[in-house]
Formats: C-alpha cells, structure tokens, sequence
C-alpha cells in the first residue's frame, strides 16, 4: 500500500501540477487509510475490499471529523484507486459503489462593494508600505487571483491591460484588469529601483509571502471598520460577485477565475441573487 500511495502522489505532483497544500491534503487522508488497512491486515491494494473501506468512512465520521473533512478523505480515496485501476495495478476498483452523502453547497462570504471600497481606501498610500499594500489590494480585486498566484507574480506577467497567470496545475489564463489596478501597480513599480523578478516584495526586499499578505489585509480591514472575517479569497468572492451582479457572462467569469468545471462559479449566481434579494427588500418600499 505504501509504494501504491507514493506512486500515486508522485503521479499527482509530476503529471497533474497539484499545489503542495492539496499534496499534503492527499497524504494525511492516505496516510490514515494505509493505517486502517494495515490493522485489518491489508498489506497490498489487491486484498482492499469495499468493507474495508466503508468501515474507514464510518470511523472517521463517529471519530467526529466534520462531513466535509470525511467527503474529501472519500474523494481522496477514490482518485487512488481510481488511478491505480488505470495504471492496471487492479483490475477492479473497490470504491466504485461506495458514495457518501451529498454535502450541501455552502455560499461563500462576499463583501458588499461598500466594504470593499473602504479597505482599498485604509492604506496610506504616502508611505512606501501603503503604496505596496494598496497596489496589492487594487490588483486582487481587479482580477480575482488566488493569494498565491498574487504573491508569485513576476514582472514578466504583467502586461499592458492585462495578466499572464500560471494556475492550479500549471494552466495558463489571461486575466485583465482596470485602470484603478494599472495606476496603483504602475505607482509602486515605478518607486522601486531593485532587480527582483516579483511584482511584490515584503519589507525586506523579499518575495511577499501569503502569510505576510493575509495579515497586511486583516489589518486594512479592522481599520475601514468591516465586521466580517476577511481573507485574500473574500475579495475573491467578492470580484466573482459583483461582476455577476452587474451582469458579467458566468463563462468569462470561470475563465478569469481560472476555474476548470463551470459548476465551480455558478456557486456566485447564488450569490449574487441573495444580494439583489436583500438590497430589494432593504431599500424597496414594498420590500
């Protein structure tokens, strides 16, 4: 079972460009599994019977791990066998009937275009950290990156009205983004005398990490008075949101989103009706 996890991973990381967070997801999950077999005595993928692992599923859930946790830990599961199946290790594979329950689709927090208004505006844009911290902001909700894709970015990316982005698993997509974005970027770019390759440096003349980023963010927004609990993905959401409510095509948002099944950014319409539904009944008369 062992040498069928790390054939698997290494197939994950080298042919599909997994990220090393989902990497490190796949193994604490198969670690788990490959324990749950070796005490019932499975030593290769050969002897795994669906009994083994439905019994795994049922532990994890009386263990108390939260649905979600046991979905993916499922999923996780399936992808190995799944692939141990296409590279003819077995013939049959023994997660084929086994299903889980159907997770409700949580709607992910968004901010208002008010809040996010307000935590552009917090940075001082008269220091050289807040000229930074604004350009990082501006540019994030102008395209909707993932943090690390902001964090990574490279001066070799970054055209004239528009981003080169290398996604999860290594796609590539082109992002645009506006003139507010542009002149806040341009603004930084153009203070700066240093050879990195990086859009954005930390205080030290470093790459800018995720961490530091998450934390610069959490500050703006206590400051601009948002309530909500806000990371670098809320003004992700947020982007996704607000270009539905004003009428974006759902397919040019996944393209941007760098989203691979469309089913992924429909999550946003919900969204954006419940928005509508509430600005409705806030400021209608009638509401």
């Amino acid at each position: 079972m062992d040498q069928a996890v790390d054939g698997f991973l290494a197939w994950c990381r080298g042919e599909r460009g997994l990220s090393e967070n989902t990497l490190d997801g796949y193994s604490r999950d198969l670690a788990r599994l490959t324990e749950h077999l070796r005490d019932c005595g499975v030593q290769s993928p050969a002897e795994v019977e669906p009994g083994h692992l439905n019994a795994w599923l049922a532990g994890l859930a009386r263990s108390g791990r939260a649905p979600a946790t046991v979905a993916r830990a499922r999923v996780t599961m399936r992808q190995l066998f799944q692939f141990l199946v296409d590279e003819r290790v077995l013939s049959a594979d023994p997660t084929e009937l086994i299903h889980g329950p159907k997770l409700p689709r949580k709607l992910p927090t968004t901010l208002s275009e008010s809040d996010v208004s307000r935590i552009l505006a917090a940075p001082n844009r008269s220091t050289a950290i807040g000229t930074r911290d604004a350009a990082m902001l501006e540019l994030l909700y102008a395209t909707g990156l993932r943090v690390s894709e902001l964090v990574t970015l490279k001066r070799s990316q970054w055209h004239d009205g528009w981003l080169v982005v290398m996604g999860k698993g290594g796609k590539e997509r082109l992002v645009p983004y506006g003139d507010r974005a542009a002149a806040s970027v341009g603004a930084y770019l153009s203070a700066r005398s240093d050879a990195q390759p990086w859009v954005f440096l930390s205080n030290r003349g470093a790459q800018m990490t995720r961490q530091n980023f998450w934390s610069r963010l959490k500050t703006y927004a206590r400051k601009a008075g948002v309530q909500k609990s806000v990371s670098p993905h809320t003004l992700r959401h947020a982007f996704a949101t607000h270009l539905l409510t004003h009428g974006a095509d759902l397919r040019a948002v996944q393209a941007m989103l760098g989203h691979a099944d469309i089913s992924t950014t429909e999550i946003y319409t919900h969204v954006a009706r419940e928005r509508l539904r509430a600005l409705h009944e806030a400021h209608h008369p009638r509401g």
